[in-house]
């Protein structure tokens, strides 16, 4: 673009000669006051300061096709770059790059296919003062008659940006409200990818886990009645030895549930038998009917040193 007498801004067009793209292009028309088609303003009053950025900044800037770079890599969709600005300079109060052309970009320049370029800024809000270069786009609308890009927010230098938020984000200092926009909308995206990819090695569906606990409840049902029964059978074995009296049964069922069936049996070994079988289940009515000792008798058996057979016997007699 060229700045006329009266200060209106017009193209800045690509001139070259033969069929070979330029190697430094005019980045924005000569300050120190520019307005745009749309009828806005900048002001460019220290081109320097501009190089001295662009030097210190230390990276190339791209140059795409119509804006890619924040029309659609703000959005995460491919914005590649057609070239790059490898060095900047000051010429008569206008801002010069001098580009390395990709073989897309040189293509689009020297068949005409592009016939302008548009530069993007970061400037002061409250002043208008240019601040550094962004990029700049291939267009054939050419420069600040895309006035949204030269008007966004997420091209002003914008002093009121919380520190504190971009750290967080994980944005430089100078990062913009767009380039926090961006940042949130990623985090965004992260969290419903996870919550949307849960890790199958730890996800069971809700029906095998109910059936699971189904059959854990059934296991427990089944191994408690199989210990209950287990329980019964030691102490109607204790009865039916003579060791236990029939009618301190529930005594001991709950001796044995207490301590375990195990332990119930290992004391049952140590006791004596107290109570004799009547002979009165015998298919051999003339069998004999040797009769149980009472505790009295059993005593006495001890006392003289009999078995409790032979006191019974001798009791019979």
């Amino acid at each position: 673009m060229v700045m006329s007498n009266n200060t209106q801004l017009t193209a800045i067009a690509l001139n070259f000669e033969g069929n070979s793209a330029p190697d430094w292009i005019q980045l924005t028309p000569q300050g120190p006051s520019i307005e745009g088609r749309d009828g806005r303003r900048w002001s460019l009053n220290d081109p320097e300061q501009i190089v001295a950025a662009f030097r210190e900044n230390g990276a190339k800037l791209p140059i795409d096709l119509e804006h890619a770079t924040q029309l659609k890599g703000a959005k995460g969709e491919p914005a590649p770059a057609v070239g790059w600005i490898d060095e900047i300079e000051a010429r008569n109060g206008a801002i010069w790059g001098k580009v390395d052309w990709l073989e897309e970009g040189r293509n689009a320049v020297s068949t005409r296919a592009y016939r302008y370029i548009s530069p993007v800024f970061k400037f002061a809000k409250a002043s208008g003062a240019i601040a550094r270069m962004v990029s700049a786009g291939l267009t054939n609308t050419p420069n600040l008659q895309l006035a949204a890009l030269n008007s966004e927010d997420a091209e002003e230098e914008r002093e009121d940006m919380d520190k504190a938020v971009l750290e967080a984000l994980g944005l430089n200092s100078d990062a913009s409200a767009a380039d926090a926009v961006v940042a949130i909308g990623k985090l965004k995206e992260a969290e419903q990818t996870a919550l949307n990819s849960a890790d199958r090695e730890l996800f069971i569906p809700k029906a095998d886990h109910e059936l699971a606990l189904n059959r854990i409840a059934e296991f427990e049902a089944g191994e408690k009645t199989r210990e209950d029964e287990a329980m019964n059978a030691a102490v109607d074995a204790a009865i039916e030895a003579g060791k236990v009296a029939p009618s301190s049964r529930e005594f001991h069922l709950a001796t044995c549930r207490a301590n375990g069936v195990d332990a119930f049996t290992k004391m049952i070994g140590t006791l004596p038998v107290i109570a004799g079988k009547s002979g009165l289940d015998q298919k051999d009515p003339g069998a004999g009917t040797a009769t149980a000792l009472n505790a009295e008798e059993i005593a006495a058996a001890d006392a003289l040193g009999m078995s409790h057979e032979d006191f019974a016997a001798a009791k019979e007699e």
